[in-house]
């Protein structure tokens, strides 16, 4: 019999993060801890505030109830959990645990053995212009060659001059440029905003507009000038029929993946496989998970051989994150086999 039980824990940011939801000071996340005769599995339910569609009153009695029915197993417990996408992520990463050997060797592979590293972009919280401009600087010279700038908080116009500063000493050759609007642009005005953006050679943007609005979303992405990205769209769309219908309906150039919020492996899994058959580009990030579940995104990512840069550089962000094997070098998460684990709950 398999002994299961959920612990809260709360991440504290270095520095106070902003979005255009809002500024992030902590972030709460859950494990879920199994126990086979001895055996240990570890998993993280990364439950994230105001935006997870798990994100309800009766959440901790859910993980409560998974704890008392673990022994139902993984297929059972997954299919009675679709409205709870971070705790099926979170029983996946426990279950694959629990398997390995190594109970945070999830997938191993070349990554894994510290053989090989996963490109990832460096990403640029919102805050004044000199805050946003040190961040810039700071990820350059770390070797980012592909930067992800949060837009929608501060004044567009200064936006604007803060990209075209960056293009103004680099090209698109030299660093790839992502924005990302979570929803910021109001339908009326996006088109016209992604015009202007285009002028910068940007890589893509990430959901312009608010997710729920299908028709604009479907007409912005068939007349931008400008690769479009859904991200919180994918959000709450649980059945393989549904994602189907709206990225064949929206038609975007990309879609991004945050496995807590999606339902885990089986949930991305489901999307590669609708995105790649109609053509639609694809990559992954984290959620302001601990390195417990950036670790375990990192591995699938790598398995996926998918070589554009991933959004995976989250780990540095908190005080109290755990002591794990992973490090940010040069534009790239890499494993290094000699640093070990230290999780203390």
């Amino acid at each position: 019999m398999i002994k299961a039980y959920h612990k809260k824990y709360i991440l504290n940011f270095k520095q106070a993060s902003g979005t255009s939801r809002g500024v992030l000071k902590t972030k709460e996340t859950w494990f879920l801890l199994l126990d086979f005769n001895g055996k240990k599995g570890i998993g993280e339910c990364g439950l994230f505030r105001g935006l997870s569609v798990d994100d309800r009153p009766d959440y901790e009695e859910k993980l409560k109830w998974t704890c008392q029915n673990i022994n139902l197993g993984l297929e059972v417990l997954l299919g009675e959990l679709m409205e709870f996408p971070s705790i099926q992520f979170g029983l996946e990463m426990a279950f694959k645990s629990l398997e390995s050997q190594n109970q945070f060797e999830l997938f191993p592979s070349k990554f894994t053995d510290g053989e090989d590293s996963i490109p990832i972009n460096g990403l640029i919280w919102m805050g004044t212009e000199v805050f946003m401009k040190q961040q810039i600087v700071e990820k350059i010279e770390a070797g980012f060659t592909c930067i992800k700038m949060k837009i929608g908080s501060i004044d567009f116009q200064t936006e604007i001059d803060l990209i075209k500063s960056i293009r103004n000493e680099f090209t698109s050759k030299d660093i790839e440029l992502r924005v990302d609007a979570n929803g910021a642009f109001l339908p009326s005005e996006a088109l016209e905003k992604l015009k202007i953006l285009s002028e910068f050679d940007l890589h893509s943007i990430e959901q312009p507009i608010k997710q729920g609005q299908i028709e604009a979303m479907a007409n912005l992405c068939e007349k931008t000038p400008l690769p479009i990205a859904l991200d919180e769209e994918l959000i709450g769309v649980f059945f393989v029929t549904n994602k189907e219908s709206l990225l064949q309906n929206i038609r975007p150039q990309y879609i991004i993946l945050k496995p807590s919020l999606i339902g885990g492996f089986k949930g991305s899994n489901e999307w590669i496989d609708i995105a790649e058959k109609n053509k639609i580009g694809w990559w992954i990030t984290s959620a302001l998970e601990s390195n417990v579940g950036l670790n375990a995104i990192a591995q699938y990512t790598y398995i996926k051989q998918h070589d554009v840069p991933q959004g995976l550089g989250t780990g540095s962000l908190f005080t109290n994150n755990f002591k794990s094997p992973l490090q940010v070098k040069k534009g790239t998460l890499q494993y290094n086999k000699k640093s070990d684990w230290k999780f203390n709950l």
